[in-house]
């Protein structure tokens, strides 16, 4: 198997026990804010976490209620097709992933970063929609 498909399954399930069975705290968040999130290791090309705690920024598209909303995952990659929406950040390009929004509980949400403008947030939303059709 190529290492570049080797999927550490093992140790987002420790990380992924511990949100679950030791995350208390209520954390308070809202749509249009951007969140540091344990995503995790996924399956096939579903968009995993990075790093050794499986995070990675998602958008916070529709918050349903305090412990759930729905997310898309962010990438650094500059893709440019009616699957993701490319926003500015620091200087930085980065493009919203809708093709792999996903319900998500509050307890992965580990640090905000940012909120977009109202103006961005309804372009993004209206893309969203698009892609439904």
């Amino acid at each position: 198997m190529n290492n570049q498909y080797k999927k550490n399954f093992w140790d987002w399930h420790e990380i992924k026990n511990a949100i679950h069975h030791t995350s208390k705290k209520q954390v308070y968040f809202y749509e249009r804010e951007i969140w540091f999130c344990s995503l995790g290791v996924n399956v096939g090309h579903e968009q995993d976490g990075g790093s050794k705690t499986f995070k990675r920024p998602v958008l916070v598209l529709k918050k349903f209620n305090k412990e759930t909303f729905w997310g898309i995952p962010i990438t650094s990659k500059n893709k440019i097709d009616k699957y993701h929406f490319q926003f500015q950040y620091k200087n930085r390009r980065y493009s919203l992933i809708l093709s792999q929004v996903r319900l998500l509980d509050s307890k992965r949400l580990i640090k905000k970063i940012n909120s977009l403008s109202k103006k961005e947030f309804d372009q993004i939303k209206e893309q969203f929609v698009k892609i439904l059709q």
